[in-house]
C-alpha cells in the first residue's frame, strides 16, 4: 500500500547529526580572486565579490556573506545558513557545545518564541546539523515569497536573539542524552568512533560531535551563551538561498534583516593544534552486544583544500566502491565478508581516508582485517590501472551532477565546502578530480597508505618505523587562485506544480500488450530526468510460498546482465550519470532511475536488460544472501526491529505461504539460508513481464522518441502468469501489552498499532489525514510536542495512517525512541496525549494551521520530480488522475474541529492499540 502524500510521519522527522563528510568554515580568501565590480541593482551595503558559474556571492559591512543560487526549474525554494563552528572549535569541557546550541536554536527567539511551531504551520522541510567544523540549519519550501521574507527575517532574528536559556537546557539535554543512546545502540558507529579517537592525538577530529556525556551534563548556561555570541555572528556565517526566488527582492530582504545586525568587535583565534605523524599502528577493540562484525581500518590523509585531496576521494571508491572496489573483490566475493564501504573526509584541516567491511557471525574477522590492510596497503606493488581511475572518476562524476542537479542539495551540500574554508571548493574539487592521473593517484597512495599511519588493530613496536609526513595545512587563497570557473548551467522552466497544471502537461497512454505509461516532459536542471516503473506480480493462488523467492529474484536483477557482469553494469551507470534502484514485495517490484536527458535512451536500455535479460550468477547469489543474512540478524539485537517485528507477527491473520503472511526476521533468515538460485530465476521467469505494468517519466526528455523505445523495449514482453490484485480486508486489532528485553542497548523503542476499515476513498480519510497530522503526524504535533518539547525524553517519535486506495483496510501506528528508564513517563504521555484529543479535540486556530502546513506539504512534495514520477505511475494503476489530490486537499480545507474529533473518537484510542517495548529494562 503507498501512502497519501499528505502524510508525514514524525518518525522519520529528526534533527540528524552522525559520521557524515561535512566541514568547517575560514573564509580567509578575500585575496583569493578579484572582486566583481560592484552592480547598480545590488542594494545598498552589499558587495558583489564574487560570480562563478551562475553563483553570486555578495558581502556585507558586517561580513555576513550571501550566495544566490537560482533555479526555476522546481517550484521550491531552500534557505541555509552555515556557521564556521563546529567540534573542532571547544575547548576542555566544551566538548558537545556546538551540537547542543544546534538544538537550542529550535527552541524559540525573540520575535519567534515557538520556532517549530511556525516552521511547521508553513509546511516547511527543516533541519539542522553540526560536524567537525561547521554547523548549518536550513528551510525548504514551496516559492513563496511571503515564506521566504519570513525564513530569512526568522534567520536573522535567531542569530542574535535566540533563546538560550537554563529551562530549555534542562528539557533539551534529555534529548540530546537520548541520541547520545541512539548513537551508541550501533557497534559499527561506536568502532568508527574509538578508531577515529585513537588515530587522533591532541587534534578535536578525534572527538564525538555529540560531546562527552558528563559536558553535556555539566554545560552551564553562562557559558553556553558566551559560546554562542562568539561563534553565531554575521562575520562567522554564510546565508544560501537556492532555487526559484526573486533575485533583486531577495537580495532587499536580506539586506532589511541582516544588515541592522552590527559586525562584531571580538576576534576569532585560528585553531592551531595538529597531530604529528603518526609513529605506529595502532589498534582498538570494541566488545559490545552485536551479531555482524566489523573491521576498519584508517590513513591520515590531507585537508580538503589540498590539490591531493580529490586523488584521496579516487582511492576510496578505487578500493571501497562496491561492486567495482578492490575491496569487494579480495573479501566480498571471496565470502571473506558481507560488505564493505569507504569514507575519505573533507574536512578543513587534515583529515583521513577509511575503509571497513561487515561480516556475518561465522566470518573470520582476523582473516578480513588481515585481507583489508593488504588490499589497501598493496596498492604500493599493484599500481592503480587506467580502468580504475576511469570508474572512479565516473563514480564520482555522478555524485557531484547528483548534488549540482538538485538546488536543495546543492544549497546543503555547500555547507560542506564553505566549512572547508571557501564554497568554491567544490568546483575547484570537480575540476581537480576531472585532472586526476595515474601518477597522482599512485603517488597519494604510497605516500599515506603505510602501515606506520594506519590506525586498525594492535600496536607492534617496530625497529625503525617508515612514516608518512606530517599533515600540514594549506594556503587556502594560493589553492583558490588556481581555480577557472566553468560556464554557468542553464535555467529551466519554472514548472508550476499544481493537480490542474501536472493532469495537463502529462500525456497518458499504453503500449501494445497493456503497459500504462504517463509522460511529464519539462526543462530541468542540469537536464536531468527521473522514471518510475511498477511491475504487478501473480495472484493469491500463484504467489502461494514464493515470497522468499520474489524478494530474491527481484534484488538480483541489478546485479548483471547476460552481457554485463554486475561490476560492468554498475560502471555503465556511472558513466551515464544514472541512478537504478529495483525493489519490491512478493506481489510487485519498482524500478526507479534517474538520470540525464542525453543518457536516458542507453540507461533505459540497461534497464531493459536488467528486468528482461539479468545474469542470476551463482558467485552474485551467494554475495547476496550473505549481505541480506548480516542485515537481518544484526537487527535481531536492534530494539526498533525487534519492536516492529514483535507488533507485525501478533497482527498477523494470514496462514504461513500467503502472500499477504508477515515473516519474522528469524523466518526470514532460515528461508535465506535454504534458498537456491533456481528458485529465484523460476520466479522471474514466470512472474515478470510488462502487460501489467505502469510507468511514469518526469523531466527533460523527448515524449515521442521514448513512446517508440518503450514499445521496442517493452511492447512484446509477456508475464507468463496472469495478475490479479490481492486483497486486503479489515481485521480488527486484538489490543495487547507486549515487552522484549534487549541486553546492553542504551536506547529503546515503543510501537503502538490498531487497524482502520478505512480506504483513501473513504469519508472519513480527509479527517483521519489532518488528525493524525496534528496528533502526531507533524513537527509540530501533540504527541512529539509533549514527549521532545515539553517532558525532553525522546529524540523522535509521532503517528502516521496507512490505507489502502481500494480496500477498506489500513493501519494507525505510533512510535518512539526513548531511554528504557522514562518508560512509564513515555507512556503516559501518549496516552493522555491521545485521550486529551479525543475528548477535546484541537483549537481553531491549530485546526487552521494545521490545514496550511499540510497543504503546503503537499505541494512540496508535488514538486520532487522522483515523488511524482511515483505518483503518476500509481495514479495509473489506480485509474486517477491528480484531481484525486485536489479534491481531497478541498475536503481537509472545509474541515472543522467537530468533524476530525468525531472521527478520532470513532477509530482512535490508547486501549484500542497493540504496544510493544523493546529496551534494556533492568
Amino acid at each position: 500500500m503507498t501512502p497519501s502524500r499528505l502524510q508525514l510521519s514524525a518518525l522519520s522527522f529528526s534533527i540528524a547529526v552522525a559520521f557524515m563528510s561535512a566541514g568547517p568554515a575560514v573564509m580567509a580568501v578575500e585575496s583569493a580572486a578579484p572582486a566583481v565590480a560592484k552592480s547598480a541593482n545590488v542594494p545598498a551595503g552589499l558587495s558583489l565579490v564574487h560570480e562563478v558559474e551562475g553563483i553570486k556571492e555578495y558581502l556585507m559591512p558586517n561580513g555576513l556573506r550571501v550566495l544566490l543560487v537560482p533555479d526555476a526549474s522546481k517550484p521550491t525554494t531552500t534557505v541555509n545558513i552555515t556557521y564556521r563552528v563546529g567540534s573542532r572549535h571547544e575547548n576542555y569541557g566544551e566538548t558537545g557545545m556546538a551540537h547542543l546550541l544546534e538544538h537550542l536554536m529550535f527552541k524559540g527567539s525573540k520575535a519567534h518564541p515557538r520556532l517549530w511551531e511556525e516552521l511547521a504551520q508553513r509546511g516547511v522541510n527543516f533541519n539542522g546539523t553540526t560536524w567537525l567544523d561547521r554547523t548549518n540549519y536550513y528551510e525548504t519550501f514551496a516559492a513563496k515569497p511571503e515564506t521566504l521574507a519570513w525564513a530569512i527575517a526568522m534567520e536573522a532574528d535567531r542569530m542574535v536573539n535566540s533563546r538560550i536559556s537554563g529551562a530549555d537546557l534542562k528539557t533539551e539535554f534529555s534529548v540530546v542524552r537520548n541520541e547520545m543512546e541512539k548513537n551508541e545502540n550501533s557497534p559499527t558507529s561506536v568502532l568508527m568512533q574509538r578508531v577515529l579517537s585513537a588515530a587522533h592525538q591532541w587534534h578535536n577530529y578525534g572527538k564525538d560531535t555529540i560531546g562527552a556525556r558528563s559536558d553535556v551534563e555539566n554545560v552551564s548556561i553562562p557559558h553556553l551563551q558566551a559560546f554562542w555570541r562568539k561563534y553565531y555572528q554575521p562575520d562567522n556565517a554564510v546565508l544560501i538561498v537556492a532555487g526559484a526566488f526573486d533575485h533583486q527582492a531577495t537580495l532587499k530582504l536580506i539586506s532589511q534583516h541582516f544588515g541592522k545586525i552590527p559586525k562584531p568587535t571580538r576576534v576569532i583565534e585560528p585553531t592551531y593544534t595538529l597531530d604529528p605523524a603518526q609513529d605506529g599502528e595502532r589498534d582498538v577493540v570494541v566488545r559490545r552486544t552485536g551479531e555482524s562484525p566489523s573491521v576498519i581500518a584508517l590513513y591520515h590523509t590531507m585537508p580538503a583544500a589540498h590539490p591531493d585531496y580529490a586523488a584521496t576521494e579516487a582511492l576510496a571508491v578505487i578500493l571501497g566502491d562496491s561492486p567495482n572496489g578492490r575491496l569487494y573483490k579480495t573479501l566480498v566475493e571471496s565470502k571473506k565478508a558481507a560488505e564493505v564501504f569507504p569514507w575519505a573526509a573533507n574536512l578543513e584541516e587534515p583529515g583521513f581516508m577509511l575503509l571497513g567491511a561487515n561480516l556475518r557471525s561465522e566470518q573470520n574477522l582476523d582473516e578480513a582485517k588481515k585481507i583489508l590492510i593488504e588490499t589497501i596497503e598493496g596498492v604500493a606493488q599493484d599500481p592503480v590501472t587506467a580502468d580504475e581511475l576511469k570508474r572512479a572518476k565516473a563514480n564520482l562524476e555522478n555524485n557531484l551532477a547528483q548534488v549540482f542537479n538538485d538546488p536543495e542539495k546543492f544549497a546543503v551540500s555547500l555547507s560542506d565546502s564553505i566549512g572547508n574554508g571557501d564554497w568554491r571548493l567544490f568546483f575547484l574539487y570537480r575540476d581537480r578530480m576531472r585532472a586526476l592521473t595515474l601518477d597522482d593517484v599512485q603517488r597519494v597512495a604510497t605516500t599515506w597508505l603505510k602501515p606506520s599511519n594506519r590506525t586498525t588493530g594492535r600496536f607492534i613496536p617496530e625497529a625503525q618505523a617508515v612514516r608518512a609526513p606530517a599533515p600540514a595545512k594549506v594556503v587556502l587563497a594560493e589553492q583558490i587562485n588556481t581555480f577557472k570557473p566553468g560556464v554557468a548551467m542553464a535555467q529551466a522552466e519554472n514548472f508550476v506544480s499544481t493537480p490542474d497544471n501536472i493532469d495537463k502537461r502529462t500525456q497518458n497512454g499504453a503500449l501494445s500488450n497493456g503497459l500504462k505509461y504517463a509522460l511529464l516532459p519539462k526543462t530541468t536542471r542540469g537536464n536531468t530526468v527521473v522514471l518510475n516503473m511498477e511491475i504487478n506480480l501473480g495472484d493469491e493462488s500463484s504467489l502461494q510460498g514464493k515470497a522468499n523467492d520474489a524478494s530474491l529474484a527481484c534484488a538480483m536483477l541489478s546485479r548483471g546482465t547476460e552481457t554485463l557482469s554486475h561490476r560492468q553494469f554498475s560502471e555503465q551507470l556511472d558513466q551515464l550519470k544514472a541512478k537504478l534502484q529495483i525493489s519490491g514485495t512478493v506481489s510487485a517490484a519498482t524500478i526507479t532511475l534517474e538520470t540525464t536527458r542525453e543518457n536516458l535512451a542507453r540507461a533505459l536500455e540497461l534497464v531493459r536488460d536488467a528486468l528482461r535479460k539479468p545474469a542470476f550468477g551463482e558467485a552474485e547469489f551467494t554475495q547476496l544472501i550473505t549481505a541480506q543474512l548480516a542485515q537481518l540478524e544484526e537487527s535481531r539485537k536492534d530494539p526498533q526491529a525487534i519492536a516492529i517485528d514483535m507488533a507485525r507477527k501478533a497482527t498477523n491473520t494470514w496462514p504461513a505461504g500467503d502472500a499477504r503472511y508477515y515473516r519474522s526476521i528469524e523466518e526470514k533468515i532460515a528461508q535465506l539460508k535454504a534458498a537456491k538460485l533456481a528458485d529465484a530465476k523460476a520466479f522471474w521467469q514466470a512472474f515478470y513481464g510488462a502487460n501489467h505494468a505502469q510507468l511514469a517519466i518526469v523531466g527533460d526528455f523527448d515524449a515521442t522518441a521514448i513512446k517508440a523505445q518503450l514499445q521496442r523495449d517493452f511492447g512484446d514482453w509477456q508475464a507468463k502468469q496472469p495478475f490479479t490484485r490481492l486483497t486486503k480486508p479489515f481485521v480488527a486489532v486484538q489490543p495487547a501489552a507486549l515487552s522484549q528485553i534487549t541486553p546492553d542497548k542504551a536506547n529503546a523503542f515503543f510501537f503502538g498499532t490498531l487497524n482502520l476499515p478505512v480506504s483513501d476513498r473513504h469519508p472519513d480519510y480527509a479527517a483521519l489525514t489532518l488528525g493524525n497530522y496534528l496528533l502526531g503526524g507533524s513537527a509540530n504535533s501533540r504527541i512529539l510536542e509533549r514527549i521532545r518539547q515539553k517532558d525532553g525524553i525522546s529524540y523522535g517519535g509521532g503517528s502516521f495512517i496507512d490505507v489502502s486506495p481500494i480496500d477498506e483496510a489500513g493501519s494507525f501506528a505510533v512510535g518512539a525512541i526513548f531511554a528504557p528508564q522514562n518508560r512509564a513517563k513515555l507512556e503516559t504521555g501518549l496516552r493522555e496525549e491521545i485521550a486529551r484529543v479525543l475528548k477535546d479535540g484541537f483549537s481553531t486556530a491549530e485546526l487552521a494551521e494545521g490545514k496550511k502546513s499540510l497543504i503546503q506539504q503537499a505541494q512540496l512534495n508535488r514538486s520532487q520530480d522522483a515523488g511524482l514520477a511515483q505518483t503518476l505511475a500509481y495514479n495509473l494503476y489506480l485509474g486517477r488522475t491528480m484531481q484525486f489530490d485536489a479534491t481531497l486537499e478541498k475536503k481537509i480545507m472545509a474541515l472543522t474541529n467537530a468533524d476530525v474529533k468525531a472521527v478520532l473518537n470513532k477509530y482512535l484510542g490508547y486501549d484500542k492499540m497493540l504496544t510493544v517495548v523493546a529496551g534494556d529494562f533492568k
